[in-house]
């Protein structure tokens, strides 16, 4: 048998199914699409959901997919043994209500003996215990003797996921011989490494209620998982995922950053797990980079985040030292670019992400270690000797301490970590996790009332060059608030008052997509004596006059599979379903949210221009009032390259360039050099927007037909939103006007308040502004003598806590900085000294204590001190042995906190 590669098995698959009659489909990007039950795509079923279901009309009855996958919920196991891993590739062929048993079988075993050529006699079929059906074609038609088929039960050979549809699955196991195991694991569906399941077909022929009543589905489907690494290790006669071609090309250049480490030598268990999570984490955060999600603290982002860390952490355990990450993924981009040529497009793009992220871990690291070592000063301070669960988690989540690192730590200066706790306190936030992840059904998304639609009906756009048209109404739906009480139902009439949604054949009404905000207007239904061309001449005023029926737009979206919702309320008449009706679109909205559009297009240019080819879309959104546009970018802008992207705009703007859209292949559209965004899913055709040869972008949004259109352009504010994500808010045309008439109004106003002039309004503002800073700074040193005379001579009163001077005073109206200055001035004079420092500031109390070094090195601790007493007036807070500060809300508790200054002081004396 021929040792294919990992790219010749993913094309080899794909091309016999392709003969088979499927389509191939390009995989779906990692970010789920209207799915809440997943953070990230796991399998290559889970974007073809509608299809399953019939939510939508797939574009075949037969597909075919390589998925890239991603699953982290065993994340701390990856890397301890050679079997986990985080990233994936899934080959799958799937019928929508097309082919089923009687064709999947025999074509799973075509593929596996006589395209890759596997051994038919180590292959063994399993088959769920009650599938007759299943085990008969495996008998009958593929002359597999009974003996050599298994059977397993509902755990292992069944598929379901709370309600939805499900079914048996029909396996097909590999003999790896008994080099790879003879132990009572390495049996037939065992847990050995012997026999490797290397095909999992699901035959989806059944509905669950959700309490275990199943139905049968009119429509059976077939969802075949195979993982593509899984099969290479079958094909390749190798040890595991980590010995395949590719990534065993990226595992050996790790070793070798690493100085030559060994791999799976004798001796080498622990540098080998490292080896194989960095191995592993570097392809998951390339694929996850290469589809947008950024590193962040919160969902996906904080997913790819913990992956990035990890593998820094496992490279320094290594001996890999400064930024090595990025040279990794550009092994990963040449080794599965040919699969997803995505890779090389945002190459760039991918190498500044980790980059950055690498960096920011390094400072987060030092300040974690600074962090462990202030807890166990703490835990010397307070006589225990191990760690609480909470601490230890909070190193691993905020700073991306692992356990085991912190307990090794620990372990060095004789400390011990409560474990129990730290499981807990994972348990809780992975249970916050999942409680956030809303689950209604199998969708993974709210059921809606469009659902409920013929999905065989769909809605044609056609409003790239009109704003009125005549279409038949073949959809309604009745719709309520939530909180009335009521429920969203298809409706076959729409009568005055009643709030709902129209569908029809055609519509020039553009649905909110790509970030651009839906149409308004008005729908028609005219008495038969007005004809169409009538329609069109009607003013808006006439249209309501002359029409039967009037329903109000007042959104436009794109509903459950390829229907458009216009979504409004009937202000006259009724409207059925079957109606012919005339639809017109605002035209003043329309070519105000078409300005923004545009103008989105010009500045994305300007920005690659100005700030590198870095800057990539990370979502929009364009109305009639503004556009704002998310970018990557590390940095904010500074003012200077803010206004020479206002500058190249407008300046595109005054050039008069032409727009023109033409519709081609997306092969076509890659070479004429359009930008396409992160995470969408482009169909054969696509339709390509030139802004003369300045702008070229796939886009299916409405435009301007010239630049000069437009008219001006405005940056508003530009802000961070994420980690290495930027924000610009714009506005166009006449709102720049606006913008402007505005801007002038404030200034008169504010120049009228001091009795200036707009062009003298500067000159007063700064006098005002260093007299202000004057006062001020009298003020301050007024309230620090206040506050030193209230103090009095505080040194005579120290009193003796074996041996340490302390000073335990209460003041009035004094501020933190204020008692700050206080207590260095007092530490400075004492010396060898203990100082607390509670004021009451309107009912409000602060608290700052210190310790001198070597108050310190007896065993004070002036944020263990705080701790103790900040509760007897209402409040809390800790700090650094030598500094702490806190606040309370009951002044009354001063005079005993001071007290028990003395007493808790007295504790810490070694």
């Amino acid at each position: 048998m021929k040792k294919y590669s990992v790219n010749e098995l993913r094309e080899m698959y794909l091309k016999f199914f392709e003969s088979k009659g499927h389509l191939r489909m390009n995989s779906f990007s990692l970010v789920p699409h209207n799915d809440n039950s997943l953070l990230i795509i796991n399998s290559g079923m889970a974007p073809l959901k509608p299809y399953f279901t019939g939510q939508e009309v797939p574009p075949k009855r037969r597909v075919t997919t390589c998925q890239k996958c991603i699953r982290t919920g065993d994340l701390e196991n990856v890397g301890k043994t050679a079997r986990h891993g985080t990233f994936f590739e899934m080959l799958g062929n799937f019928s929508f209500g097309d082919y089923f048993k009687e064709e999947a079988i025999p074509w799973a075993w075509e593929f596996l003996t006589e395209v890759v050529g596997l051994d038919a006699e180590r292959l063994y079929p399993s088959v769920y215990v009650d599938d007759d059906e299943a085990f008969k074609i495996w008998t009958d038609k593929m002359h597999i003797p009974a003996e050599r088929i298994i059977k397993l039960g509902k755990e292992d050979n069944f598929w379901e996921h709370g309600s939805g549809p499900c079914g048996p699955c029909t396996e097909i196991y590999y003999d790896r011989g008994e080099k790879y195991g003879t132990g009572p694991e390495d049996v037939l569906g065992g847990e050995g490494d012997r026999f490797m399941e290397v095909w999992n077909v699901v035959f989806s022929q059944f509905n669950n209620d959700g309490h275990g009543n199943y139905t049968d589905l009119v429509q059976k489907n077939i969802d075949t998982g195979m993982g593509l690494e899984r099969l290479a290790v079958a094909v390749q006669d190798v040890g595991s995922i980590f010995d395949v071609d590719t990534i065993k090309a990226l595992r050996d250049k790790i070793c070798e950053m690493a100085g030559g480490v060994q791999y799976e030598a004798e001796g080498t268990e622990e540098s080998d797990v490292s080896v194989r999570i960095v191995t592993d984490h570097i392809r998951s955060t390339t694929f996850m980079i290469s589809d947008g999600i950024m590193p962040s603290n919160e969902g996906r982002g904080y997913v790819l985040r913990r992956i990035i860390r990890r593998a820094v952490r496992h490279g320094r355990k290594l001996g890999i030292s400064g930024s090595f990450l990025p040279e990794l993924a550009l092994s990963v981009i040449a080794g599965s670019k040919d699969g997803y040529p995505e890779l090389e497009e945002k190459k760039d793009f991918i190498l500044n992400v980790i980059r950055q992220e690498e960096d920011k871990f390094e400072k987060t690291f030092e300040q974690g270690l600074e962090i462990l070592a202030n807890m166990q000063e703490e835990l010397k301070a307070a006589g225990k000797n191990t760690l609480s669960g909470e601490d230890a988690f909070k190193l691993y989540d905020t700073y991306g301490f692992p356990l085991d690192s912190t307990e090794e730590i620990l372990a060095e200066n004789g400390f011990l970590v409560d474990a129990e706790g730290f499981e807990k306190a994972m348990k809780n936030q992975r249970d916050t996790a999942r409680a956030a992840r809303k689950v209604s059904n199998y969708m993974g998304a709210d059921a809606t009332v469009y659902e409920d639609i013929d999905p065989s009906i769909n809605s044609e756009f056609i409003g790239y060059d009109k704003l009125v048209a005549d279409s038949t109404i073949v959809a309604m739906a009745e719709l309520h608030a939530a909180d009335e009480d009521a429920e969203n139902a298809v409706a076959d009439a729409l009568t005055d008052g009643m709030t709902g949604a129209i569908i029809t054949s055609q519509t020039p009404f553009y649905g909110t997509m790509g970030g651009q905000v839906g149409d308004h207007g008005k729908i028609f239904l005219y008495p038969a004596d007005v004809d169409s061309a009538e329609h069109d001449a009607l003013g808006c005023d006439s249209c309501d006059d002359k029409a039967v029926a009037v329903f109000k737009v007042e959104s436009t979206e794109h509903v459950a599979g390829s229907k458009i919702a216009m979504i409004g309320r009937v202000v006259k008449g009724m409207f059925k379903t079957g109606d012919k009706v005339t639809l017109k679109v605002c035209k003043h909205g329309r070519m105000a949210t078409c300005r923004n559009h545009s103008a989105t297009h010009l500045m994305q240019k300007a920005l690659r221009e100005v700030l590198g080819t870095h800057v990539e879309q990370a979502g929009s959104y364009q109305d009639a009032d503004r556009t704002r546009f998310d970018f990557s970018h590390f940095k904010a802008m500074t003012p200077a390259e803010i206004q020479k992207v206002e500058e190249l705009v407008n300046e595109k703007i005054a050039a008069e360039l032409d727009v023109n859209t033409q519709v081609m292949t997306l092969e076509e559209a890659k070479k004429s050099g359009a930008m396409a965004l992160f995470g969408e899913k482009y169909g054969d055709s696509v339709r390509v927007v030139n802004m003369g040869d300045w702008s070229i972008e796939l886009c299916g949004g409405t435009h301007v037909s010239n630049t000069r259109q437009i008219g001006q352009f405005k940056i508003l504010s530009e802000s961070g939103v994420a980690a290495g994500v930027r924000r610009i808010e714009a506005i166009t045309g006449s709102n720049v006007t606006e913008y402007y008439k505005e801007l002038e109004q404030n200034a008169k106003d504010a120049a009228a308040l001091l009795k200036a002039t707009p062009d003298t309004l500067y000159d007063h503002i700064k006098k005002l502004q260093e007299e202000l800073k004057a006062v001020k700074s009298e003020n301050e040193s007024l309230k620090s003598n206040a506050a030193k005379e209230a103090l009095g001579n505080a040194a005579d009163d120290a009193v003796d806590v074996k041996g340490l001077k302390l000073v335990a005073k209460s003041l009035k109206d004094v501020d933190m900085n204020g008692l700050r200055e206080l207590g260095d001035s007092l530490k400075e004079k004492l010396g060898d000294c203990v100082v607390v420092l509670m004021s009451d500031n309107d009912g409000k109390v602060s608290i700052m204590t210190m310790a001198s070094d070597s108050a310190v090195k007896k065993g004070a601790h002036a944020g263990n001190l705080v701790k103790e007493i900040a509760p007897m007036v209402g409040g809390g807070g800790g700090g650094r042995p030598n500094m702490a500060q806190a606040g309370g809300k009951n002044p009354a508790g001063i005079e005993d906190a001071l007290k028990k200054a003395a007493e808790v002081l007295a504790g810490q004396i070694q």
